[in-house]
């Protein structure tokens, strides 16, 4: 299983996961042309879409709930601007239209959803989201929680993670794949890429323990890694800056990572 898969430069969808890659992750980012609309059919899922950058109007419905109509909502032109993002939710059977009001770069994250949950379709402003910075020294990275554990939904986790040149990211290497809370949750997960300036590249490696997976990949701008178990360190070279939009879902809501025993140590410098 090849963990790369690799953007279009051109077109309305910018990259995709295949349908039935990962058992509860869905995930697919898109591009708009001022007027453009992108229609959103959540079906069995429930969705959160992210305004990556640009403005957008969203409207639609959602059962239980009847219409919902979000105007002229968008605040930063890029992911490497020091801002949250705007993001909506929207929970199974929701039917909604994305209408671009200027260039527009949006993803659309999924994952199982309950239509017994009632939970409504919401707009989840930036003012909501938790901002924190992780790591030290050339392991800082800075955090965004769009949609964390301690907000409703049923299946879904989403975060965004900015990474300053020539660092390291989600490192020490982590895994979050064994189901043995309060230690350690399986969690299925994407990394949606971005690079500044967009001609760069980062690196990152997915593997097990007993490297039944080990993969290390060159990823370029807009390159989405599936992460379908074991650790997942992302490296940014010299000279870029790295954005990634993480999507996790599986089937307990709730973040608990296992770091590499061998890398440990490195929590103690």
């Amino acid at each position: 299983m090849n963990l790369l898969v690799k953007s279009k430069a051109q077109g309305r969808d910018v990259v995709a996961l295949g349908e039935g890659v990962l058992e509860y992750v869905g995930f697919s980012a898109h591009r708009l042309t001022v007027g453009e609309r992108l229609p959103v059919n959540a079906g069995d899922k429930e969705l959160c879409l992210v305004l990556l950058s640009g403005r957008v109007s969203v409207s639609g419905e959602a059962p239980g709930q009847g219409s919902f109509n979000w105007e002229n909502i968008g605040d930063r032109q890029s992911v490497f601007e020091d801002k949250s993002p705007f993001a909506v939710y929207l929970p199974p059977g929701s039917q909604a239209q994305v209408v671009a009001l200027s260039a527009v770069q949006i993803a659309v994250c999924a994952a199982p959803g309950n239509r017994a949950g009632n939970l409504p379709a919401r707009l989840i402003e930036p003012q909501s989201m938790k901002r924190s910075v992780r790591g030290k020294a050339a392991n800082t990275r800075y955090v965004c929680d769009i949609l964390p554990d301690t907000e409703p939904a049923h299946s879904l986790l989403v975060v965004e993670v900015r990474t300053p040149s020539g660092h390291s990211s989600s490192y020490p290497p982590h895994k979050h794949d064994k189901d043995d809370l309060p230690h350690e949750s399986f969690l299925e997960e994407t990394y949606y890429h971005q690079v500044n300036p967009p001609q760069g590249f980062v690196f990152q490696r997915v593997y097990t323990d007993d490297r039944s997976i080990d993969q290390a990949m060159a990823v370029e701008n807009n390159d989405l890694v599936t992460v379908p178990k074991g650790y997942h360190p992302v490296s940014v070279p010299y000279g870029y800056e790295s954005y990634y939009l993480n999507v996790m879902a599986g089937p307990k809501r709730a973040w608990q990572f296992h770091n590499d025993p061998q890398h440990q140590w490195l929590m103690d410098l």
